[in-house]
This record gives C-alpha cells, structure tokens and sequence, in this order.
C-alpha cells in the first residue's frame, strides 16, 4: 500500500509508544452532578491524555468523534492556531490517532470532520493506520446555509466526515430515523385498518417471464398487459393474492393500472445512512454559532460544529449508554449532545479552555440548559460528569515505579500490558487481576496483601503464595523478588516477572 512521506515520519511512528503513563487526577470543585457518574472531562495535552486512558479503556469505546485543526493557513480563534505546517500536522495526528484506534471497540467506528486542506493526505495516513479495508465513507457535509458570493474562485460549501470503522465486518451502522416529510407521503385513501400506505408501481424493467399478463379492473376496464417495455413484477396469482387481501390499489374510481399498497408499518423504521447530509438535517455553520453565541454570549470559535450534526453521528454510530469519545473537544458539543442523547462520554480538552469554556457548558446541559437539540430530544437535565486533569507519569525517566503510585494504578497497566485490554476503574483491588486467554495473572505491589513485614507481601514467598487466590493453569506473578526455586516455579506453571523492571512502562 502506498505511503505518504513527510518530515520526521519516522520519530512520529514511535510517538504514541513513547508517550508517557500519566494519572488522571479528578477535581471535585469542577466535577458536576451525580458523583459516581463515568463521564469524564479531560484537561490536557490529548496525546497523553489518551494514553492515560488506554489501561482502563482500551477496546471500550463505540463512537469516536474529532474534529481536529483544519490547518487552513489562519488563525480562526484565539483558542486555536491553525496555521501549521503540513508535516507539523501530521506529526500531530499520526500518534493521536494510533491511541484513538487502540481505544475502539472491534464494533466501533471513528468520525473525522475536515475540509480540503489536509483531508486528502488524512486519508492517506488514517488507511496506513486502519488499513483501507476499513474506510467506510467519506461524507459530505453541505454546512453553509447560503453561498459565499465574495469567494475568489468557488464557495466552498461543504466539509469532509471521514468514517473508518475499527473492523468494517463486526461494525454495523443503525439506521437513521425517518423524517416527517418521508411519513407525509403515506396516505391511506382508503380507510384501510392497517393504517397509511403509499402505492408502489407494479411495472418493472426486469425480464419476467411469468410478468405478462391482461389484467380486469374492479370498473370492469381490460388492460391488455404491463407498459410497453416492461413487465409486471409478480405473478397473475400472485396479484389475485394480494387483491384479495385489499393490498392493491387500483385508482379512487377502480380505473387505474394496478399498485402495490406499502403500508408504513411495513416500512423500516429508520433508513440506510447516506453520503449526502444537508443541512436541513445536519445543521450548518449559522446554526452552531448561534448555539455558541447562546452558551457563551459571543462568537468565541470559528469553526463551532453545531449539535444536530453531532446528534447525526451518534445516531448512526452508537446507543444510549455506549461510550463516546472526543479528544478535541473544542467547544464541548461532542459531550453535551452525547450526554443529552444518553450516551457515557469522554472528552479531552486541553489548557484553561476546558475548565473556561467545556465545564461551564457542560455543568448549563447536566441542569438542563434548552438550546441545540435539547427540545428534539426532550431534554431536561440530569447525570453528571468528574472533572479530570494529567498527573504524573506512572514511570519515572528511569522506567521506575514513581513514589506514591497505589496499586489501582500499577494494576491497570500491567492488566493492559499483558492482554492489551482495558481493566476497569471498579475492578476489586485484589492481587488476583484476573484471567485472560487461559493465564491468571498477579500483582504484589504497595502492601495488597495487608502485610505489616519489609517486603509488605511484594516479594513471592512459599507463604505469600499460599495466600494468593488459586488459578488452575499458567499464572504470571508480578512482585519486587522471587524466592522459590526456578524448578518450583515451572512445576507451578508460574511466570514470575520482577516489577518495575519487566513492566513494560511505555
């Protein structure tokens, strides 16, 4: 496959892996609503802060969405400088979206909004990295309500939303809700029980060989046969079938060729997604600022996305209580339509914008704020959302164990470094992690077995391991020592591993 080349390519493939552990610590004082909710918003660097995430959400969210700098050579706000070289731009993205598919369930897909000046060398890269089997749309987006008549050379009305799924076989879209108008076309002209119905042509193009036929109208007309050139798509007994069932529709004066009754019960209730949105369905740039404007009592972002688009995206993308993720968050509008249409969230934002701009939206939605989609949706308050900054590093530069890590921490990471799954936040601290592909793996780490002694329990002792929840086949233990024999160990089917140095901290 084809590969794009850029200036420092080669330090950008290893950047994700290099990228340090980092804790999340939570701020009560901007967290909001229910305390035990499992939304998060994130403030810091997104590449790290992705990272951070990986030991507790790896393989766990089903709807990523971003819309990164569009790179269009001006800065559009005070909060954004998009004026960044090509290379510079995809060294940013290349490593953000290694993590960003390393988080995403194998059911899952990732949106990405972009306009002409990098979308075409994004999809270059995101092929490279989700591999082109796995793009499944690029989609159109009309966002201007009307023309741009002083453009130079076209009104660029549209923006890109690039859609690749984690694994193009398992991801399967939901389909998007049917509009009123696509219900006003079913009628019911005759009082039929069944409800409304739109009559269906009966003719057909096909060659069928059982499709040629004089049919007799309830008036008493004869018609010799179907339109010149075409043929009727069901059989003579067929239609005597069907118009027995009073599923055929003749004409209001029982005159006309015969249709098919489709009755809107019969209908899917929802349509297949498609690659055209427009704004009457999708919102336009007018809308978002205004919904901004609203919020924020001025236009303070250039490129605001508005909330019916958002509400598009996860209608297709995911399901009320599925995780959706953000990690350019901008003004917040990921979470607050995620949050309004039921959905868990993470968002990342970095700087004192999230803490000025995301949190106080975000805490307008939690108490029930009306704008946007709020009233489609018939919103009116409630969840919450912990509010979460980076801390340190896990590791420190030497690839220690930094002072003052719990054992929750150091749990998650060796849980994620062996099987390459997420391990929850609830998950019972305990020095048993858990089983995985057959292998039931330990942690001795900070005194988890309540041991008073030196070695607080963290070193792999005849008696240590007599206290150790048992597991009937390979086990890898993870302590500071080991003091059984090597023979013991193989006899035990035990691999023991010496913390911090067989962990892999990055």
């Amino acid at each position: 496959m084809p590969l794009l080349s850029w200036f420092n390519r080669d330090a950008d493939l290893t950047r994700a892996a290099l990228a340090p552990y980092r804790l999340l610590e939570p701020v009560a004082k901007l967290s909001h609503g229910e305390e035990d909710s499992p939304n998060m918003l994130i403030e810091g660097d997104n590449l790290e802060a992705l990272k951070a995430l990986l030991p507790y959400y790896g393989g766990q969210v089903k709807c990523i969405f971003i819309d990164p700098p569009y790179n269009t050579q001006s800065a559009v706000s005070e909060h954004y400088d998009d004026n960044i070289e090509h290379s510079q731009w995809l060294s940013m993205m290349y490593p953000r979206l290694e993590l960003l598919k390393e988080l995403l369930a194998d059911d899952g897909s990732i949106w990405i909004t972009l306009d002409d000046n990098e979308a075409h060398y994004f999809k270059v890269i995101a092929d490279e990295i989700f591999q082109r089997k796995n793009f499944i749309a690029n989609v159109i987006w009309r966002k201007n309500y009307s023309p741009k008549s002083s453009a130079r050379h076209f009104s660029v009305d549209h923006d890109h939303l690039f859609v690749y799924a984690k694994n193009a076989e398992k991801w399967v879209p939901n389909l998007v809700p049917r509009t009123a108008a696509q219900d006003k076309a079913y009628k019911n002209q005759d009082s039929d029980p069944r409800g409304p119905w739109k009559a269906s042509d009966l003719s057909a193009r096909n060659s069928y060989s059982l499709g040629i036929y004089p049919v007799t109208t309830p008036s008493g007309r004869e018609i010799p046969g179907p339109p010149p050139g075409r043929y009727w798509s069901i059989s003579k007994a067929k239609l005597e079938e069907l118009d027995a069932d009073n599923r055929i529709w003749w004409g209001k004066d029982g005159n006309s060729a015969p249709s098919l009754k489709r009755f809107l019960t019969d209908v899917k209730q929802g349509r297949v997604p498609q690659t055209y949105w427009h704004y009457d369905e999708a919102g336009h740039t007018q809308d978002a600022k205004k919904e901004i404007v609203s919020l924020f009592g001025g236009d303070v972002f250039g490129t605001p996305k508005p909330e019916k688009l958002m509400q598009r995206v996860l209608e297709i993308g995911s399901a009320p209580g599925e995780l959706v993720l953000d990690s350019f968050l901008g003004s917040g509008t990921t979470a607050a339509v995620a949050h309004k249409m039921g959905r868990q969230w993470i968002g990342i934002e970095m700087g004192e914008h999230a803490r000025t701009h995301c949190q106080p939206r975000l805490v307008k939605v939690v108490d029930g704020e009306q704008g946007g989609v709020s009233k489609d949706l018939n919103w009116k308050g409630g969840g919450g959302f912990r509010f979460y900054k980076l801390g340190v590093p896990v590791f420190d530069e030497d690839g220690h164990i930094r002072e003052g890590i719990r054992f929750e921490h150091l749990a998650a990471h060796v849980w994620f470094a062996e099987t390459g799954t997420a391990r929850s936040t609830r998950a019972p601290k305990k020095p048993f992690l858990g089983e995985h592909h057959g292998v039931g793996y330990y942690l001795l780490f900070n005194g988890i077995l309540g041991d008073e002694s030196k070695t607080g329990g963290n070193v792999l002792t005849k008696r240590v391991l007599r206290g150790l929840e048992p597991f009937d086949g390979p086990k890898v233990i993870y302590g500071e020592s080991c003091d059984l024999p090597k023979e013991r160990l193989e006899e035990l089917q035990i691999t023991f591993k010496q913390t911090p140095y067989d962990i892999k901290a990055r």
